[in-house]
């Protein structure tokens, strides 16, 4: 089948990488398994072999959603969703004890993590995340307070999920062989916090408006978030002289809270 560029599509095709990310869930017969990206079922292929109680796949492509249900036709246990992942309600889709597989198409690979870290439900009925991203994106998910790739996504993620494994996987383990190479990252669900984020949008609101300016000192950022910023600043025991990254995430969650609590 032809592969379309527009939709990101790389197939994973290393059969020990592809064991290495299934490694990383143990009695798999009682899971439910959730699929993002199937392709033509490379990946899909070993996750069957594991037995789990169910398993769901998402696939945008026409003739890939066609080609995996014929494949997997005889399956009563699997169910191919032939839709955008972006547009979809998958909150609603995916059962309790999930682990939720996704090798993303490197330009939305954001955007659907994003989609996971807004559930309403919290914690959600995934057990796990196992994504490959671009490396570079997989670093700014992962970094921490500090690192040169600490900035908005890892703070957002930081505030729902653990990263618990995370490992590199080479461009020359898929085909067509992308320009970049690429990341596993196991994300693991948190407990909520006791710092209270009613909406995550606003964590989102802060984190754009301090990281708009992200070599200025936040000054002129809080002005913009806080009526009364220097006695705000004062009463969260944050220097304004300061700039963004050296703020850690437990600041922004505390930042986002009074925020909340002031609007």
């Amino acid at each position: 089948m032809k592969l379309k560029k527009s939709l990101g599509q790389n197939l994973l095709i290393d059969k020990n990488i592809i064991k290495k990310i299934i490694s990383n869930v143990q009695n798999t017969n009682s899971y439910n398994f959730f699929e993002i990206g199937p392709g033509t079922g490379n990946l899909t292929e070993e996750l069957i072999n594991k037995r789990p109680k169910s398993l769901v796949l998402i696939e945008k492509d026409k003739k890939f959603a066609g080609y995996l249900k014929n494949k997997f036709i005889k399956k009563k246990n699997i169910k191919v969703y032939n839709e955008d992942i972006l547009d979809l309600d998958i909150e609603s889709l995916i059962k309790p004890n999930s682990v939720v597989f996704g090798n993303l198409p490197y330009n939305i690979s954001s955007q659907i993590l994003m989609k996971f870290l807004k559930f309403s439900k919290w914690p959600p009925n995934f057990e796990k995340i196992i994504f490959m991203f671009q490396k570079e994106v997989g670093d700014k998910i992962l970094a921490d307070h500090k690192s040169k790739n600490y900035g908005r996504i890892s703070i957002i993620r930081n505030w729902r999920m653990d990263v618990t494994n995370s490992f590199f996987v080479s461009k020359n383990c898929f085909y067509p062989k992308p320009k970049v190479d690429s990341m596993i990252l196991v994300l693991k669900p948190k407990e909520i916090k006791k710092i209270t984020i009613k909406n995550m949008e606003n964590l989102e609101k802060i984190t754009q408006i301090l990281f708009s300016r992200k070599r200025k000192m936040i000054n002129k950022a809080f002005k913009l978030i806080f009526s009364d910023y220097i006695k705000t600043a004062k009463e969260l025991k944050i220097d304004l002289n300061i700039r963004p990254n050296q703020l850690t995430c437990n600041d922004f969650y505390k930042i986002t809270q009074l925020f909340e609590k002031q609007n």
